[in-house]
């Protein structure tokens, strides 16, 4: 018999339960016993979902309440000091290192967070010391849980981060120099440990993530596997057999480390990422282990297509038995909106092309029965192939018109009509900006009365007229408090922007939305992507009003605020029927017309926003990264290229590891720069040097995920750090990302610093 399952499953709920719960505790409106037991609520919820849809093997510890990584980072105890010194309640302690905490005499800023490999989730960094040491907490989350969902009637499988993953994925903290794998064998014992404890409890088997293996790795991990899977082998029957599970790519070019893995019960490949491995990993398993067959898409919302998952895995059947195979999601479905139920107001002849997280649970249930007795469910699998049919043949997909524009694209509307010192003198005649200019990234905090009107304007309970009015009033209060705080680029505010993608992809033709398709991107942050399914274009322009109006209000410079091709389509959920590069041409020409419109209104600051770029980055250096990055790069030039010299080009970034591909960032040609940095080493900044960067920069002052905030000297020592890496020339100072997430106070006490501290480096270098 074949087996189902799944890798992980949604937080939030529904309704998105898990992020209010945790912001009511935030806010000091609901107890830590509520807090808990909203928690309980949704895993018992999400594990019936799965049983109920027939999933064989249902993962537990897949839950957290800001994110899987800290999760362990507090389990084995790999809490840096100062917040272990601040004798806060576990809870307190967790969220502190998540988001920081500023309250009750503690101050205190969050660890670093980054991207997730290339998906737009963000897990937070394990931060080690030279002397790190690591024990199993008391009462072990992965085994609380495993017992309660035991309790409730679900046999689990208790999912962890494998110890060389989470190792590999962490950093030296500031002041430490450690190589984080070097600590594999202080780690292993505690794992060791955890394991038998989930035996005691009942475990039949564990799944232990180790995605690093699509990584390119060092030898000194590669040789961390050995040492770890060999100590766990070594353990016998003690510990739950192990299923190693990896995800997002290939491991064909790590089968040297396989052998590390001799001892496990079995391998977990993604076949929906990357099916052509297949054969080759059937030939490398031993002759007992099973494989997890990856073929429902963790990442997507589209059908899975039941004729291309079974073919794989008869092929799997043929080579290993039905009793060897276990048919399940990719990665852990995390990545998807909860459920397609909520969706009322998607079009009828879309509607069935998609499939989010507790569809596909019952998609993995469903193949795993057809794959041995197709008459089973004869009628899911017909319905699927016609569902398949009718996407293939709808007249959604194709533009002819969208299509000729691209074919009508030269290599000049790629390129500035000058270069950069040329631009750069306009720039600073026709701006006249001050040394270590001041600016935002873009957005100001979207108060409950932002959010209100705008339902409001969305349910047609007020005008047009009336919704235009308020959101005049918001850029007006937008424009006199940075009066008052003196910055010297303005932004608007965007209080009429939803979301900086589904914001552009509602004025845009080819796309389609949802009204609950939420899904986690950090701690409560949930986003809901758009969806691509034809050919883009712009039928009108989409940002011109609002930014023509704060400039006509504004005494300083206004910046008016895109988000980029690159972006808009990593950010939404892409067609997988054409290829992405296809996708992000048709974004770029339409956002190079409204770039070229807002010029045409009176904006001479334009910042074009390409945050995911690094994200679409394919995790393995060779032909395909280089390929992703050629077109990737002419997309964001193609949507800029098309202004005046006078006019000054930004762009943004939520990350500041540019070392892989700078040549990319600079070809980018961008007059302006702003990274994500106030968590990261100014050292990174190294990079502009080596590579003799001539254009400006913008490394972040201050971290915007955080509530907390920042004094002034933390301001000037970070400015400081930043000058002995970039010219005073160069140097803008800004916060790490746009504010909508903030509240106002927060946000006047860190910028009136931030104005504070730029202030005086100006005193000091006018002085020089």
């Amino acid at each position: 018999m074949v087996q189902s399952s799944v890798l992980g499953f949604p937080r939030m709920g529904v309704l998105r339960d898990l992020k209010k719960a945790n912001e009511a505790y935030w806010a000091d409106k609901i107890s830590q016993e509520a807090l808990l037991a909203e928690g309980k609520r949704l895993r018992l919820a999400h594990w019936k979902i799965q049983k109920d849809a027939g999933v064989d093997i249902i993962p537990s510890n897949d839950f957290a309440y800001y994110d899987h990584v800290l999760d362990h980072i507090q389990l084995f105890n790999a809490v840096p000091e100062r917040y272990t010194s601040q004798k806060l309640s576990p809870l307190d302690e967790y969220f502190a290192m998540g988001r920081g905490h500023q309250k009750g005499g503690v101050d205190v800023p969050s660890l670093e967070m980054v991207k997730w490999f290339d998906s737009n989730y963000h897990y937070v960094k394990p931060t080690l010391q030279d002397d790190q040491t690591f024990s199993l907490a008391q009462d072990p989350k992965p085994v609380r849980e495993f017992l309660e969902a035991k309790e409730a009637g679900f046999q689990t499988r208790p999912v962890l981060v494998g110890p060389v993953s989470f190792l590999a994925l962490g950093k030296p903290d500031r002041g430490s120099s450690v190589d984080p794998i070097t600590l594999l064998d202080k780690l292993v014992p505690v794992y060791v440990e955890l394991l038998k404890a989930l035996k005691a409890a009942g475990a039949e088997t564990v799944q232990i993530d180790e995605p690093v293996l699509v990584f390119d790795l060092r030898p000194e991990i590669k040789s961390a596997f050995k040492s770890a899977y060999e100590a766990f082998a070594a353990q016998g029957s003690a510990i739950p057999p192990i299923v190693v599970a990896t995800y997002f790519g290939d491991i064909v070019h790590n089968f040297d480390v396989l052998p590390a893995f001799a001892g496990v019960h079995g391998i977990h490949v993604d076949l929906a990422r990357n099916p052509e491995q297949l054969e080759p990993v059937l030939k490398q398993l031993g002759p007992n282990q099973i494989l997890s067959a990856g073929v429902v898409g963790g990442r997507n919302i589209w059908k899975n297509n039941f004729q291309k998952s079974l073919a794989l895995l008869q092929a799997a059947i043929k080579a290993l038995g039905p009793e060897r195979v276990i048919v399940s999601t990719s990665s852990s479905l995390l990545h998807t909106p909860h459920t397609l139920a909520s969706e009322k107001k998607l079009p009828a002849d879309v509607y069935e092309w998609f499939s989010f997280a507790s569809e596909k649970v019952k998609e993995v249930a469903i193949l795993a029965k057809a794959v041995t007795d197709p008459e089973s469910v004869r009628a899911e699998l017909d319905a699927n192939a016609a569902a398949m049919k009718s996407r293939s043949e709808s007249s959604r997909t194709n533009d002819p018109k969208v299509k000729e524009r691209q074919e009508q694209v030269t290599d000049a509307m790629h390129h500035r009509k000058s270069e950069f010192p040329a631009r750069l003198e306009q720039q600073r005649s026709h701006l006249s900006l001050p040394m270590f200019p001041t600016t935002t990234i873009g957005s100001f905090p979207q108060t409950s009365e932002i959010r209100v009107q705008r339902n409001k304007f969305t349910k047609g309970e007020i005008t047009e007229e009336q919704y235009d009015d308020f959101i005049k009033k918001e850029i007006d209060l937008a424009i006199q408090i940075q009066d008052e705080l003196g910055l010297d680029v303005y932004v608007h505010g965007e209080p009429e922007r939803n979301d900086m993608v589904q914001y552009f992809g509602e004025r845009l033709q080819g796309y389609v939305f949802t009204t609950h398709a939420w899904v986690q991107s950090y701690g409560s942050r949930c986003v809901r992507p758009p969806i691509i399914v034809g050919d883009i274009s712009r039928p009108a322009p989409m940002t011109v009003k609002e930014s023509k109006y704060a400039a006509s209000v504004s005494k300083k410079p206004m910046k008016g605020m895109l988000t980029g091709p690159v972006t808009c389509l990593r950010w939404s959920f892409p067609r997988d029927d054409v290829h992405q590069s296809v996708q992000c041409q048709q974004l770029a020409l339409a956002l190079r017309d409204e770039v070229v419109d807002l010029e045409k209104n009176g904006i001479y600051v334009i910042q074009v926003d390409e945050p995911a770029l690094r994200e679409g980055l394919p995790l393995r250096k060779g032909s395909e990264r280089e390929a992703y990055l050629k077109w990737a790069v002419n997309s964001f030039k193609l949507s800029t290229a098309g202004v005046e010299d006078c006019t000054q080009i930004h762009s943004h970034f939520c990350y500041s590891e540019f070392q892989d591909f700078f040549h990319a960032i600079a070809a980018l040609d961008a007059d302006v720069l702003s990274i994500e940095n106030s968590k990261s080493d100014a050292k990174l900044l190294k990079v502009f040097i080596d590579e003799s960067y001539p254009r400006h920069i913008g490394p972040g002052v201050y971290d915007i995920h955080s509530p907390r905030v920042p004094h002034q000297e933390e301001f000037t020592q970070r400015i400081q750090e930043m000058l002995e890496y970039l010219r005073p020339e160069q140097l803008w100072i800004n916060p790490d990302c746009g504010l909508k997430t903030r509240k106002w106070d927060e946000v006047k006490g860190a910028l009136t610093h931030m104005v504070n501290a730029a202030k005086f480096f100006r005193e000091k270098y006018s002085k020089a």
